[in-house]
């Protein structure tokens, strides 16, 4: 064993803070990682796709307790024989850089930044993006951490944005893209698309309010059926929402009744018959009972007309996920506000409408409502 070899033996009331920062020095001074690479230059690659975090912000627990994971990877492969290079990345794009930008010039919403221009405003994100790189590397290193730093990469950078590009033209070529509908969270004031990392980087993200809950019937339509006539009731907490309406869903395995009330046949699952007493009656006429199953296709008048010709749409579909702890055990699907709605009307190849603005507003669609 050499001087400063290691491992050591701990005597005493060891200084363990200072026995990591002899280690880190020595492996600075004897350039421990670059040789690991260097000596392994003709061996088979292993690459090993590391996240980049966003340098206009500090690094914090999580990215410690991730590090680690991220480092046990490439150094049990260095050990097992292989050329791992870690290149550390910068992440650039994105929300979380153009709101950093927002704050320090004090720009609130996206016409602001169509007035400065998106030149000026993507030059104020390039010089704030890399704020913190200095600190992001004492604390990486800090942690023990094998990465190169002196290599790194920005997805700012031009090679790097074309790589992307040449990666999706290759999934092009090969017939692997396509364009579809998904529903993500949105945030109408920055008027983009969120993803969950996005959603929850501020802590008051999420906040408690009071909307209406409604029951609405929707008048079924089945020539030649007992059933025809008769009111499909369906609860929902985003009435909002119901101009979108495009079907509903039921679950197969779950006994609906039909009642007579006031001069009106309703729809709901018997089980959530007595929530309604005080609409229904304590003791509704039951007139007959359908299990779920039995009214999948059912036709019915859409309740509002702004999209009456939209293909595939306004009937009771399958939802597994349907249950009778709440509501009426008829669910309202918007597809273009909900994912299981989403999945469930994909089903039957109705295509999603969105009668709102980038701003969250009724667009023309929706005269009635419109602004």
């Amino acid at each position: 064993m050499t001087e400063h070899g290691y491992p050591k033996l701990a005597t005493g009331a060891p200084d363990f803070p200072a026995l990591e920062c002899e280690v880190l020095d020595y492996w600075a001074a004897d350039n421990t990682f670059s040789a690991s690479i260097e000596r392994r230059a003709d061996a088979e690659e292993y690459v090993f796709y590391d996240g980049p975090p966003f340098a206009n912000g500090l690094p914090h627990y999580g990215h410690l307790l991730t590090g680690y994971v991220k480092d046990i990877v490439p150094r049990y492969r260095t050990m097992r024989g292989y050329k791992v290079e870690r290149r550390f990345g910068w992440d650039t794009h994105g929300l979380p850089a153009e709101l950093e930008v927002q704050r320090q010039l004090g720009i609130t919403d996206k016409a602001q930044i169509e007035a400065m221009g998106i030149g000026a405003f993507n030059d104020a994100c390039r010089d704030s993006v890399l704020r913190y790189t200095n600190e992001w590397r004492a604390y990486v290193t800090r942690q023990a951490r094998w990465v190169d730093f002196d290599n790194d990469y920005k997805t700012l950078d031009l090679p790097f944005m074309e790589s992307v590009i040449w990666a999706f033209k290759q999934l092009w070529d090969k017939g692997l893209a396509y364009e579809g509908v998904r529903v993500l969270p949105y945030c109408w004031n920055d008027e983009t698309p969120l993803s969950s990392h996005e959603l929850r980087m501020d802590d008051d993200v999420y906040q408690s309010r009071q909307d209406p809950a409604v029951t609405v019937g929707f008048r079924i339509t089945a020539t030649g059926s007992d059933l025809d006539g008769a009111h499909l009731l369906i609860w929902t907490t985003t009435p909002w929402t119901l101009p979108s309406n495009q079907a509903v869903a039921v679950n197969p395995g779950v006994e609906y009744a039909v009642i007579a009330s006031e001069g009106n046949r309703y729809v709901l699952a018997t089980a959530r018959l007595a929530a309604y007493a005080r609409e229904l009656g304590e003791e509704p006429e039951i007139l007959a009972t359908y299990t779920g199953e039995q009214l999948l296709g059912l036709r019915y008048s859409p309740p509002f007309a702004y999209f009456a010709d939209s293909a595939n749409s306004f009937q009771v579909l399958r939802g597994d996920f349907v249950t009778t702890e709440d509501g009426t055990g008829i669910v309202h699907m918007a597809p273009a506000y909900g994912e299981d709605d989403k999945a469930t009307t994909d089903t039957v190849g109705i295509i999603p409408v969105t009668p709102v603005d980038s701003r969250g507003r009724f667009d023309a669609t929706v005269p009635d409502y419109q602004g």
